[in-house]
């Protein structure tokens, strides 16, 4: 996926989930975080930030963030973005169907897909969260993270080819690991998954300032685990 307009700043603050503040070529700026999570790790006073241009008319602010560097290393923040490059990377997966947003149990899993009469379901998680060049998930509690991966076992012993893939924001990171200390709940349901036949993926990706794209040679695997 292509940012246009692209800018660079500095961190001010963050006044709440939705906008923050800051200086663009000396002036204080409102721009909204394309990321309600808390980022706290990464969004720290005077780092260099990344942001897009929007020309969206109704819109209060000009500019998302969508980017921010941490010791030279650039993080992409977009939580929209993981689904946007796991819809490309699917496209070239040979899928006869792909289907966004499907209901499953309580869920909405974010892809169904259909190959050689295989019925597949996938969850996308980004990670942004590092520490010593390991990815940690989740960097918040998530209840609906856990009720995911339940779905996704439960998928899993009915048949389907089930997957969760944790979208990696950063380069140089190629596992991410449950964020036990956050949330012990979800890595009790991931390990739980994994023993039900869930494949977790790692998908590394290629992070510019004006794109975000998953790095050719990594492939579903042939069999259900990742």
């Amino acid at each position: 996926m292509i940012y246009g307009h692209i800018r660079e700043g500095a961190f001010i603050c963050r006044p709440n989930r939705f906008i923050a503040h800051v200086s663009l070529e000396g002036r204080e700026t409102v721009v909204h975080v394309k990321n309600t999570g808390r980022c706290r790790e990464l969004l720290l006073p005077g780092v260099r930030v990344v942001l897009a241009r929007s020309f969206n008319p109704v819109r209060k602010t000009a500019y998302d963030l969508t980017g921010v560097y941490k010791n030279g290393r650039l993080f992409n923040i977009d939580s929209q973005a993981p689904n946007r490059v796991v819809r490309e990377w699917l496209e070239g997966q040979g899928f006869d169907e792909i289907r966004p947003e499907f209901g499953y149990g309580e869920s909405r899993m974010d892809f169904f897909m259909k190959r050689d009469g295989e019925s597949f379901l996938l969850e996308v998680k980004g990670c942004t969260l590092e520490e010593d060049g390991i990815g940690y998930f989740p960097d918040a509690p998530t209840l609906r993270g856990v009720r995911h991966l339940h779905e996704l076992a439960r998928a899993s012993r009915e048949g389907y080819r089930a997957y969760l893939a944790f979208v990696i924001q950063t380069e140089g990171v190629s596992r991410v690991l449950p964020n036990d200390r956050t949330h012990p709940a979800f890595g009790r349901a991931l390990r739980e998954a994994e023993a039900a036949g869930v494949g977790i993926l790692y998908l590394k990706c290629g992070v510019t300032p004006e794109s975000l794209r998953i790095l050719p040679g990594q492939d579903l695997p042939a069999e259900g685990r990742g």
